[in-house]
């Protein structure tokens, strides 16, 4: 005799297969694959899903219909399209879908990237978008960025030996790891050794349990009739939510004693924060869930930026050298970069849009929730559906773009587009509602990492290939990490003492 539960799975094929018809006998969706029972298209999608949506417009057009088991996710990949669900239908498109693991890391949307659209996301984002990430905080946090930056040149310089390949991402990982670390709490949990503490120790054990459950729920989160097979670890959850919640609170309660001490709060998110609590109504847990959505989106997106960018200059050496020409003449041999530099280095500032055209650290819009039935392209996008951006495809559309595969920070002297949500053919922070506040932090950091890299080095190839060897193609996931960590040969282009960091105590 069979399973008592084998019994019960018998019609769920019947049961979906009927569910799927109903949406299309209702409503004029999007052309697409066709969904296989149960399972939807989630055996068709290539592991790099971006490009698999990319060739699959190619094939139904630029607006698709890709099912995750029996949730409807409709693909967009061209500007006009992605105007539609950005701005012209945003607020019926600005709920956010939470997996059950984004539903617990986030306490059901108390924070910024997890909330629906409604009152406490327009509270939470004017905290950030007003408080956080104004320009005169960016300004006073200014020295934190230069410090950590000057701070990677020097280490590239230590290890520097005259030929020898270095793996670019462990020095940019550095920067980014300190930078949104001493940001958010005001610690630099790694000594300018490369030794780590005790909370810092912590605090990336946390953001590897964190990364690693999310990664366990995979099939069952899209096919809701099996979750009772797959049940949620609620102690594993509710472990890591106690977990991160102690190093919070550890570092919250030195932060308390310090402003006492000091009279005065700081210019870091979480004092602001602190200071902000009751003039805003936070509750811990969004003051909790911000701090860590700040981290979750800071940690790998500049460093995944920059390497790129650095992987696309040594395949372009035209470019590199025309960019050090400008630093160069701007800069000269005698001081390093500031970020006051940036408004007299215009190719500097088309190369870090370039790169982030080519290369959006989050290729693939997080999904946006249709809280209504809307029509987008023509096409019904039913209540409670799924709606992603293609921004990789986006921006490289030929129909809106010259040589949309070529790098060419040049396109940008012929026409200035934005890249903050203004212009929808360039969308590496998103747009409308939901487009990321900490966009110009992102912007300031990358260009910066870029600058001091090509002011401070020539880089080159590994000693016996060639730049046509650098893979190019990208590790399946969220965001966009090279499948080949990039090596390269730094050689200093400038007097030593400029290699020296001054450190700042912030």
């Amino acid at each position: 005799m069979a399973p008592l539960y084998l019994l019960l799975l018998l019609p769920l094929p019947l049961i979906i297969l009927l569910h799927n018809l109903y949406y299309r006998l209702r409503f004029r969706l999007p052309p697409g694959p066709r969904p296989l029972p149960v399972v939807g298209n989630l055996y068709d999608i290539k592991p790099v899903r971006f490009r698999c949506f990319a060739e699959w417009a190619q094939s139904y057009g630029p607006i698709i219909s890709v099912w995750f088991g029996s949730t409807l996710n409709v693909v967009v990949s061209n500007s006009e399209l992605a105007k539609e669900v950005l701005k012209e239908k945003d607020q019926q498109l600005a709920d956010r879908h939470r997996s059950r693991s984004a539903a617990k890391f986030s306490r059901d949307g108390q924070d910024l990237i997890w909330a629906d659209y409604g009152p406490h996301y327009v509270k939470v984002r004017k905290v950030c978008t007003v408080e956080l990430f104004s320009p005169k905080r960016l300004e006073a946090l200014r020295p934190i960025r230069e410090d950590e930056v000057t701070a990677m040149v020097e280490s590239i310089y230590k290890d520097y030996n005259l030929g020898k390949s270095l793996l670019v991402k462990k020095y940019l990982g550095a920067v980014s790891f300190n930078n949104i670390t001493r940001l958010a709490f005001g610690k630099r949990f790694v000594s300018s050794e490369g030794i780590i503490d005790k909370q810092g120790e912590e605090f990336k054990a946390i953001v590897a349990n964190g990364l690693k459950l999310g990664a366990s729920l995979a099939m069952a989160e899209h096919i809701p009739w099996l979750r009772w097979m797959f049940p949620l670890n609620e102690e594993a959850f509710s472990k890591h939510g106690a977990r991160r919640d102690r190093l919070t609170r550890d570092i919250m309660e030195e932060h308390t004693l310090a402003r006492e001490k000091s009279g005065g709060a700081q210019q870091h998110f979480f004092d602001a924060l602190l200071t902000l609590q009751d003039k805003y109504d936070l509750s811990e847990d969004t003051i909790i869930g911000l701090l860590w959505d700040m981290i979750t989106a800071g940690m790998d997106t500049t460093s995944i930026s920059v390497e790129w960018a650095m992987a696309e200059l040594i395949k372009n050496p035209r470019v590199q050298q025309k960019a050090q020409e400008e630093i160069d003449r701007v800069i000269g041999h005698e001081r390093v970069m500031t970020e006051l530099d940036f408004s007299n280095l215009p190719y500097l500032q088309c190369i870090a849009k370039e790169s982030l055209r080519l290369h959006p650290p989050t290729p693939l819009m997080l999904p946006h929730r249709a809280n209504a039935n809307v029509k987008i392209g023509g096409y019904d996008i039913p209540k409670g559906s799924n709606v992603h951006v293609n921004v990789w495809a986006v921006a490289r559309d030929p129909d809106v773009w010259n040589n949309p595969s070529e790098f060419r920070p040049e396109r940008f002297f012929e026409e200035d587009v934005d890249m903050k949500g203004h212009d929808f053919r360039l969308l590496p922070f998103g747009a409308g509602r939901r487009v990321c506040p900490g966009a110009q932090l992102g912007i300031n950091l990358v260009t910066s990492m870029i600058g001091h890299l090509l002011h401070h080095f020539k880089w080159d190839p590994p000693k016996g290939s060639s730049s046509e060897e650098i893979d190019m193609g990208e590790n399946p996931g969220l965001v966009t990490y090279m499948r080949t960590p990039l090596e390269a040969v730094p050689t200093p282009r400038l007097p030593l003492h400029l290699y020296k960091r001054m450190a700042v105590d912030m």
